[in-house]
C-alpha cells in the first residue's frame, strides 16, 4: 500500500519543517515501511489500545512533505542514516521509488525580503500541498534545528502589535515562530517537537485561539528526560530525599552540532531540567551538561548520578546510563503526535493540547511532569475523543 492510501479514505498531511533532517527522514521512511508491511509498529504509542480508542487517523493515510534548506535527496539522507545503524539498509533499497515520491513533495524553504512575504510563501506552499494531494487536513511538525530562546519584545506578546510589525517590514519572529505563524494562517495545527520558541509567544497563542487551531509542544521527550520523569516520582513516593541530580549528555549528528553553540544549548538544557523540582516537590541541585561528539553520529549517551538520603540520613547514590538512537526514538513519537493532533483538530479542539504533555520535556498546557500522571491524562482524553465519535 503506498503512502497516503488509507482503508477508510482519510488522508492526513504531515508538513515537516526540516523535512530532510534525521528525524523527518526516519519518520517518513518508517511510515513507508509500515505501510508496505516491511516493519512492525514498535514504538508507536498511538497503536496501544488506551490511545487508539480515540479513533485516530490511520498511518496508511499519512502523506509527508515539507521545507528544508538543503537539496540532498531524501533517499541519500536515508542511506546515510542506514549506514549509521539507524535502520536496516535493505529498507532504503526496497523503498527507493516511495522515497523519491516523498522527496518530490519537499520544497526549499522560501527566502523573501520580509517576514511578511516569507510567511505568505510558507502558507501558500502548505495550502498547495493540501490541495494537490486532496488532504483532509495538514499537521505542521517542526523538527528543525534548535534555536536560542526568543528575546523579549512587546510585539511578540500581542497579535495586533505583531501584525503591525510585520506590515512595517520588521523581522521580530524567530524562524520557528515564523513557521508557527504561517501554519496557523494556513489553517493548520502545529506540533513543536524542538525546544525552539515556536508558538509559545503570546501573539501566536492568541492567533491559534483566533483560528480555532490546536497545537502541541514542546521538545520531544525521547531519552534521558523520559527516564527522569519515571524515576523522580519513585524517589518522591518512597520518601527518599534527593540531594543532587547531575546529568551529562553526549550527542552526535546535526542536533549535537547545533547544541555545540551555547546560545542554542540554553533552550535544550532549560526544557530538559524543567520538571525535576516539580516532580520532587523541592529544589534540587541539578547541573546538566551537553557535549557534541561527532563520532556518535545519530546516537546519544546520557549518564546521570543521583545522590539521595534515606532513613537516619544514610547517604546513597544511583547511577544510570542511557544510550539510544535519537531519530529512532523520536520518529514514532512524531507519527503519534500527528495522529493525535489531527484528531483533536477534527474534533474542534483549539489552543495548546495539555493532554499531549506525555510526549514532551516542556509539557505546555500541563503542570504534571510525572510520566504516570501524564499517561493518565493522555488516556482519559483519548477515551473522551473516542466517545465523541
Amino acid at each position: 500500500m503506498s503512502q497516503g492510501t488509507a482503508v477508510d479514505g482519510t488522508r492526513t498531511g504531515v508538513w515537516f519543517v526540516g523535512a530532510r533532517g534525521s528525524v523527518a527522514t526516519t519518520a517518513t521512511l518508517g511510515t513507508l515501511a509500515m505501510n508496505a508491511g516491511l516493519a512492525p509498529r514498535t514504538g508507536l504509542v498511538s497503536e496501544l489500545e488506551p490511545v487508539a480508542v480515540a479513533g485516530l487517523p490511520p498511518v496508511e493515510g499519512l502523506v509527508t512533505g515539507g521545507h528544508d534548506v538543503i537539496e540532498t535527496p531524501l533517499a541519500h539522507r536515508a542511506q546515510v542514516l542506514a549506514d549509521g545503524g539507524v535502520f536496516p539498509p535493505a529498507l532504503v533499497a526496497a523503498l527507493g521509488a516511495e522515497l523519491a515520491a516523498a522527496d518530490s513533495r519537499i520544497r526549499l524553504a522560501p527566502r523573501r525580503d520580509t517576514q511578511r512575504e516569507a510567511a505568505q510563501a510558507i502558507s501558500d506552499d502548505i495550502r498547495a500541498f493540501r490541495d494537490e494531494h486532496r488532504l483532509d487536513r495538514v499537521v505542521v511538525v517542526d523538527v528543525s534545528s534548535t534555536e536560542p530562546p526568543a528575546e523579549s519584545k512587546p510585539e511578540l506578546d500581542n497579535l495586533a502589535a505583531l501584525e503591525s510589525a510585520l506590515d512595517a517590514g520588521s523581522a521580530p519572529l524567530p524562524q520557528s515562530s515564523l513557521y508557527a505563524y504561517a501554519a496557523f494562517r494556513a489553517g493548520c495545527p502545529l506540533v513543536s517537537f524542538t525546544p525552539s520558541p515556536g508558538a509559545t509567544l503570546g501573539a501566536l497563542t492568541e492567533l491559534a485561539k483566533q483560528q480555532a487551531l490546536p497545537w502541541a509542544g514542546r521538545d520531544g521527550k525521547t531519552g534521558e528526560t523520559l527516564v527522569k520523569s519515571a524515576l523522580a516520582p519513585m524517589f518522591a513516593t518512597r520518601a527518599l530525599r534527593v540531594r543532587s541530580w547531575a546529568s551529562y549528555n553526549m550527542l552526535g549528528g546535526g542536533d549535537g552540532r547545533t547544541l555545540a553553540d551555547p546560545r542554542a544549548a540554553v533552550s535544550k538544557t532549560t526544557t530538559k531540567g524543567a520538571g525535576l523540582d516539580a516532580m520532587l516537590g523541592y529544589h534540587v541541585d541539578g547541573p546538566m551538561h551537553i557535549d557534541y561528539v561527532e563520532d556518535l553520529g545519530d546516537w546519544k549517551t546520557a549518564w546521570d548520578n543521583v545522590s539521595f538520603e534515606g532513613f537516619l540520613g544514610t547517604r546513597m547514590t544511583m547511577q544510570f546510563t542511557w544510550e539510544g538512537c535519537d531519530s529512532a526514538l523520536a520518529a514514532p513519537l512524531v507519527v503519534d503526535l500527528v495522529r493525535l493532533t489531527a484528531k483533536a483538530h477534527e474534533r474542534g479542539e483549539n489552543g495548546v493540547l495539555g493532554p499531549l504533555s506525555f510526549f514532551f520535556k516542556d509539557p505546555l498546557g500541563s503542570i504534571d511532569h510525572t510520566l504516570a500522571g501524564q499517561w493518565r491524562a493522555l488516556t482519559q482524553w483519548c477515551e473522551q475523543l473516542g466517545a465523541r465519535a
